[in-house]
């Protein structure tokens, strides 16, 4: 019986152990499941981390980008601003010159659409026609030239009586305007003077020259003395070579230059503009 009950108790003990084997494996795996599954997480939990963290530093240059930006943009609102002032004050600029030099073009164009015009209105106005006398326009400025010959002896400052009466003819222009200034330019040829031991040479001949119509423009003809200039030019500003005796003599010559203000000017060439279409 003994041995009935041994035997029962081995084989039973036998079959609790073959149990507990298969137990242990079966935990053994589940636990190497886990383990492999733990393993895993970890993995994906760091890879998690190293994105969150390459996240965040992009966050903050994608933060700092944006700032950058906002204050670019600021600034840039503050260029774009001064840049349309600036423009748009260079093209009021650029239109008040276009302006200016168009009203220049326009009264350049009538002062030499008329210039002949005037300088023949001038002759008639004196009854000049003496090839000897050029009346002329030149920027603004009406000159006179008178021969020599009409004026003085040879190597003389004496202002001689047929000069007189072509001065006072002249000398109706003067007068006819007031706030006009003259210039008078006595010119010399360049054969050197030695006729007079007061005169040193073609600079005293063309001063004294100049100061003598002056004195008949003055005295004789009521010229106001503020509104003359004496000039000598001596040889040194000549029409033609000194080559010949007829050059010489076309060298030896007077020149009033009549120098009138601007807005003057510009008004004699509107009279003489309106008188041409009468």
């Amino acid at each position: 019986m003994k041995k009935v009950i041994f035997a029962l108790s081995l084989a039973a003990l036998t079959l609790t152990s073959c149990g507990s084997k298969k137990k242990i494996a079966a935990l053994e795996a589940q636990n190497k499941e886990c383990q492999d599954l733990l393993n895993s997480t970890t993995v994906k939990l760091n890879l998690c981390l190293s994105e969150k963290e390459a996240l965040s530093k992009q966050n903050d240059y994608l933060k700092q980008n944006n700032s950058d930006l906002i204050n670019n943009s600021k600034e840039l609102t503050v260029l774009t601003t001064k840049g349309a002032q600036n423009l748009e004050k260079s093209l009021e600029s650029l239109k008040e010159k276009d302006l200016k030099i168009s009203r220049l073009q326009d009264a350049l164009t009538k002062k030499d659409s008329v210039t002949l015009a005037l300088v023949t209105s001038l002759k008639s106005s004196v009854g000049i026609s003496d090839p000897d006398i050029e009346i002329n326009v030149e920027k603004g400025v009406v000159f006179i030239s008178i021969a020599d010959k009409l004026l003085f002896k040879s190597g003389s400052y004496t202002v001689s009586d047929r000069a007189k009466e072509v001065l006072g003819k002249v000398a109706k222009v003067i007068n006819s305007r007031p706030t006009f200034e003259c210039m008078v330019e006595g010119h010399t040829d360049n054969v050197p003077f030695t006729g007079n031991a007061v005169l040193l040479d073609n600079w005293d001949l063309s001063v004294k020259r100049s100061t003598a119509i002056i004195r008949v423009l003055t005295k004789d003809l009521g010229v106001k003395p503020s509104q003359l200039i004496a000039a000598g030019r001596s040889e040194f500003i000549p029409l033609v070579d000194n080559n010949t005796a007829d050059n010489r003599a076309k060298n030896r010559r007077t020149r009033i230059v009549v120098m009138p203000k601007i807005d003057e000017f510009y008004d004699m060439i509107e009279k003489e503009m309106k008188n041409q279409k009468k």
